[in-house]
């Protein structure tokens, strides 16, 4: 895609979070901007620094990679920081990831998915700036917010400025769903927000900073480049794959409502190369028409739920994704229904079924859920049981948006 250069400033943050100014609407002469393709806005503050970088895949800046980019262009790139999947996003979900020295750049690439998950002192000794240039899906359980916490962590801990190079979120014009209970935290749930948190990243960081989220309380000195002619109700299309199972626009506007699958007994499309747009079982036969038989796909889904088997359920690869945009809701009609077709209902939420779930409480990030579903609870109920917490996050979220 090409787009037009378009300046906007840079924002220094430091300790307490201010309320900045808003982007313009973006139109066919300003189109969307990234943080990352605002090169003019950062390129000179990295110049004779000596710059580490987390990134994957969807740090890009058109179609090439932000690190071959920045390296073309002169920037000292001392060491890069893969996340799960990796650096260049070829590891399956879950998978932990070594150390290497990248084929293509020929710079040292430290996982922070592997042993550590976080910079070490050693780490950051050689390094004057962190750059973050990751594409988020605005989903709790989607883990890059956790990384970028402890990155902030680390940035504080060894005196660094973290730069963000912001990018859409493509789910933001959704917030919804029950704010974590914190007694349910885990490592796709660190922080207490609701399933959908309707913030890009660096948002997000500003909340973690001025929510004292942070290890011990820390706040990380922040510079941030935000995107230009952007605002939360725009839809936008990733260029890139965020992750090797979000392999679609489809799977990314479905994931807020499709990855609380994750906790039940129910295949979501792992092992096959529709991952996130269709539900089945095995144990659903009789029940529907619609089928999909799930293999070890290297990369994606090595060993996924119900593996080889003809499995049973729901096809949304042409859902109108629209209506979700509309309603501005997650979708429960779909887990509420399954669960109503289940033939074994016991097995539903039984994460001990599979080794690859998360139980429903984890996941969803309520004690409440599973009953909710089990009682024939009503969507206007469950909804019910959200509050008040749902609307304090909304009302608390305010104070860190960066645009409109």
């Amino acid at each position: 895609m090409k787009f037009l250069i378009i300046c906007i400033a840079v924002l220094t943050l430091s300790c307490s979070a201010t309320k900045p100014r808003t982007s313009s609407l973006a139109n066919s002469a300003n189109p969307i901007k990234t943080g990352a393709e605002l090169t003019e806005e950062y390129v000179p503050y990295l110049k004779g620094k000596r710059v580490a970088i987390l990134a994957n895949p969807t740090s890009i800046i058109g179609k090439t990679h932000l690190v071959d980019s920045l390296k073309s262009l002169g920037i000292n790139i001392v060491k890069v920081f893969g996340p799960e999947h990796g650096f260049r996003g070829n590891a399956s979900a879950g998978v932990h990831v070594a150390d290497e020295i990248d084929a293509k750049s020929g710079i040292p690439v430290i996982s922070l998915y592997g042993k550590k998950n976080k910079p070490s002192k050693e780490d950051m000794a050689d390094v004057d700036v962190m750059v973050y240039d990751l594409q988020d899906v605005g989903v709790r359980f989607y883990t890059n917010i956790n990384a970028l916490s402890r990155l902030m962590e680390a940035c504080h801990e060894n005196g660094k400025e973290l730069l963000i190079l912001d990018r859409p979120n493509p789910n933001g014009y959704l917030v919804d769903g029950a704010v974590l209970d914190m007694k349910y935290k885990s490592g796709i749930g660190m922080f207490p927000i609701p399933m959908s948190h309707g913030l890009t990243v660096a948002e997000f960081a500003q909340m973690a900073n001025g929510q004292g989220w942070l290890k011990g309380g820390v706040k990380c000195k922040l510079r941030i480049v935000k995107v230009a002619n952007y605002n939360h109700d725009m839809p936008y299309t990733l260029p890139v794959s965020p992750s090797p199972n979000l392999n679609t626009q489809q799977a990314v506007m479905l994931y807020p409502s499709t990855c609380m699958f994750e906790g039940t007994y129910i295949n979501l499309g792992r092992g096959t190369y529709f991952p996130f747009t269709v539900l089945g079982s095995p144990e659903l036969k009789g029940k529907y028409e619609f089928n999909f038989t799930p293999t070890g796909i290297k990369g994606m889904a090595e060993t996924p739920l119900f593996m080889n088997q003809v499995s049973y359920g729901l096809d949304l690869r042409n859902y109108d994704v629209e209506q979700l945009r509309k309603k501005k809701q997650i979708n429960l009609q779909w887990i509420m229904e399954l669960y109503k077709a289940h033939p074994y209902k016991e097995k539903f939420f039984d994460s001990k079924l599979s080794k690859q779930m998360n139980n429903i409480e984890i996941q969803i990030g309520s004690g409440l859920f599973r009953q909710q579903i089990i009682d024939g609870k009503s969507e206007a109920e469950i909804r019910a049981s959200w509050e008040p917490g749902l609307s304090q996050y909304k009302e608390m979220r305010k104070k860190y948006l960066l645009y409109n």
